[in-house]
């Protein structure tokens, strides 16, 4: 269930101000889109802006796991040197992903746009489903609505995994 949902009364402003509240004592929050029909839940951090990093993305992956996800890669995000987009990894407790630029953050990172204004970058996490298949791969299969990519996929080159 939606914040506003469990706060009668409560306005687009008071969210913004629970956001910031959480910001202020964890370094970042994650907002969360329910599914909406056909189109796939997603996710996305708020606040590594103010930390001189990248937003981070997951579509596709229900609000929970996708909270648990962002939040750890987040934390390892603030101690560590960006990854690169192209870069595989395998989260530990997580799914193997793929890093992929944002094409146009300021059109999908609604919360942190108004927070931090259009100048925000942002990474999207792509992950394999169960066998390993990727979103652009023919055999993938993800939750109803697929996984939608936020950007371009880097040239095979310029990918690589993590060690």
């Amino acid at each position: 269930m939606c914040w506003i949902c469990d706060h009668p009364g409560a306005t687009e402003r008071d969210y913004t101000e629970h956001m910031r509240r959480l910001i202020t004592a964890h370094g970042w929050a994650v907002q969360g889109v329910e599914r909406d029909g056909i189109h796939p839940p997603w996710a996305y951090t708020v606040g590594l802006t103010a930390h001189r990093r990248p937003e981070l993305v997951i579509t596709g992956m229900g609000l929970t796991r996708a909270t648990q996800v962002l939040n750890g890669v987040a934390a390892q995000l603030l101690h560590a040197d960006e990854p690169e987009p192209g870069t595989q990894a395998a989260l530990r407790d997580g799914p193997l992903v793929e890093i992929v630029r944002v094409a146009v953050p300021w059109a999908h990172l609604n919360l942190a746009v108004e927070l931090y204004g259009n100048q925000i970058r942002g990474l999207q996490l792509v992950h394999a489903d169960k066998r390993g298949n990727w979103p652009w791969d023919g055999r993938y299969q993800g939750v109803r609505g697929g996984q939608p990519i936020l950007g371009r996929r880097e040239p095979p080159e310029r990918r690589k995994r993590a060690g």
